[in-house]
């Protein structure tokens, strides 16, 4: 597939942890999988290329995310919100490679997302799509894949909103899938399955 996949795992997770003692990327999942490392391997496994944006001081995120095999580059301004650091990652999947046609704009903290749905959003993306949404029951999830003619909008994000008003100002194809977890997060220690 010629999309770049890019994980977003520049966040601090302070709802998780209010304190900031334990990341809840590098929490583990039943099975002893980390949290970050099962988000980041449901892109592996669909896409040739995955850059994965981390904070400085990012408590071996970055360490993990290398040795799985994805790109990671650091973005000093991640405190600033998750605009800046999609723009980041964005800017870094340009440098240096010649241009594909879109990205594929996952989460860190969501590792119940099934491939089928990251195989259906790049087929919307590869069939005309501007930008693909997943649906389940009615509801619109993660992740969100993006067009090339999108370059310019994603590059300019900034501020906490991600890229929430490039989706609310721009056409968007929904996929219907069969696929809970493009709901479903780890935002506080109860999310986490025993």
């Amino acid at each position: 597939m010629a999309l770049t996949g890019i994980l977003l795992a520049a966040g601090r997770g302070r709802r998780f942890d209010p304190a900031g003692q334990h990341n809840k990327l590098l929490q583990r999942l039943p099975g002893g999988e980390l949290v970050v490392a099962a988000s980041a391997g449901k892109l592996l496994a669909v896409f040739a290329r995955v850059v994965a944006v981390v904070p400085p001081e990012d408590g071996g995120v970055g360490e993990v995310l290398r040795r799985l095999g994805c790109e990671v580059t650091v973005c000093l301004e991640a405190d600033s919100g998750m605009g800046l650091s999609l723009a980041h990652a964005i800017r870094h999947s340009l440098g240096g490679q010649p241009p594909g046609h879109g990205w594929l704009v996952a989460l860190g903290d969501m590792p119940f997302v099934d491939p089928s749905t990251l195989h259906a959003l790049a087929g919307a993306i590869d069939d005309g799509a501007a930008i693909g949404a997943p649906t389940f029951d009615g509801r619109r999830g993660n992740p969100v894949a993006f067009g090339a003619q999108h370059r310019d909008d994603l590059l300019a994000l900034d501020g906490d909103q991600g890229a929430r008003r490039l989706l609310a100002s721009s056409p968007v194809t929904t996929i219907a899938v069969n696929d809970p977890g493009i709901l479903r997060d780890i935002d506080s220690p109860s999310d986490l399955p025993v």
